[in-house]
């Protein structure tokens, strides 16, 4: 299924819309062999981002959530699709736009820059501030926004905790001034504790500034606190996509009852009573996917049309899609 403006799942209010995107990596031998294959890390995805709001992107390690998140920055080239982004930014360049928090906040800076040099760049290549007083008091603007002193500024990124350092990696993306930030497992680094003060800050930041995430875990425990619709992802197809409430209290693919399953609870009696759902089997490779539903090969519940054909992503609800000839069937997983 292809989202528009008439799919209950996706609202009017879009800052960004992925139609079929396709991100494809060349499989080669040697320099000399030439081409042998494609790893078909993200294939044909439908997605939409309502404007001010947090779309939580998660599935297991190479499911291709990264790539995707890489592609709508700008670091991967897509092989097909487009990647649609609302013309309310003006002017203003694609790049500013569009900004991206890593996962390692020690390697996404630079060593040799000081804290205010490595704000001052953007500020300066962008042309947001005019003359040196105007960006020095950005620099020390953008350290308040995210909680950092200002004696932060002329201090390098190694006297620095991990969540210090990963809130003047935030500090960088705000300091171009963007509609869309990319959160790359922006807090998987990071003590727990931490985990819940970027968090924290991140939505913070969004109701000050009206920001818009794509946030991208693999732990559907983080999601459940940011995201206001969760898509989730494997093996470079989206299978299910729902409003975060929804997608917790009503499940309708086995791969996302499985996920759910996987969040440790609190309470040592009601951990030890409920019943985790354990995958069978490893993840296909991309570069030769399942024919049919990709997840039949694992899935508790695959029957024989399963390996055959592909299932759409279609409404099993109100704003709610999955991806699975079964999602209407109330099946015991």
């Amino acid at each position: 299924m292809s989202f528009d403006d008439t799919t209950p799942a996706v609202d009017t209010n879009m800052l960004v819309r992925l139609r079929d995107l396709k991100v494809h990596f060349p499989v080669t031998r040697g320099l000399f062999s030439g081409h042998r294959g494609v790893i078909r890390a993200v294939d044909g995805v439908d997605l939409a981002i309502p404007k001010g709001e947090t779309l939580g992107l998660v599935g297991e390690s190479g499911c291709g959530k990264s790539t995707l998140g890489r592609a709508i920055v700008g670091l991967v080239q897509p092989t097909g699709g487009a990647i649609l982004l609302s013309d309310e930014g003006g002017d203003r360049p694609h790049g500013r736009r569009i900004q991206l928090i890593f996962q390692d906040p020690a390697a996404s800076l630079n060593p040799r820059m000081t804290v205010a040099a490595t704000l001052a760049e953007p500020v300066r290549l962008h042309g947001l501030r005019k003359g040196r007083a105007a960006i020095d008091a950005r620099v020390l603007e953008l350290l308040k926004m995210v909680g950092l002193d200002e004696s932060a500024a002329h201090r390098y990124p190694h006297e620095f905790s991990g969540g210090q350092k990963q809130r003047v990696g935030i500090a960088r993306a705000l300091a171009c001034e963007p509609d869309l930030i990319v959160c790359d497992e922006a807090v998987s680094a990071l003590d727990v504790s931490i985990q819940a003060q970027i968090v924290k800050l991140l939505e913070t930041l969004q109701k000050q500034l009206g920001l818009t995430y794509l946030f991208i875990a693999h732990d559907l425990g983080a999601l459940k606190h940011i995201s206001h619709t969760v898509a989730v992802m494997y093996l470079g197809k989206v299978v299910e996509v729902a409003p975060k409430a929804e997608l917790f209290a009503n499940p309708r693919h086995a791969y996302t009852r499985a996920l759910l399953s996987a969040i440790p609870v609190p309470d040592p009696k009601a951990e030890r009573q409920r019943r985790r759902i354990v995958l069978r089997g490893d993840i296909p490779s991309p570069a030769n996917p399942p024919a049919g539903c990709r997840f039949h090969t694992r899935c508790p519940i695959a029957i024989d049309r399963c390996a055959v054909e592909v299932p759409p992503l279609d409404r099993v609800g109100v704003g709610h899609c999955a991806a699975c000839w079964r999602a209407d069937e109330d099946l015991d997983v």
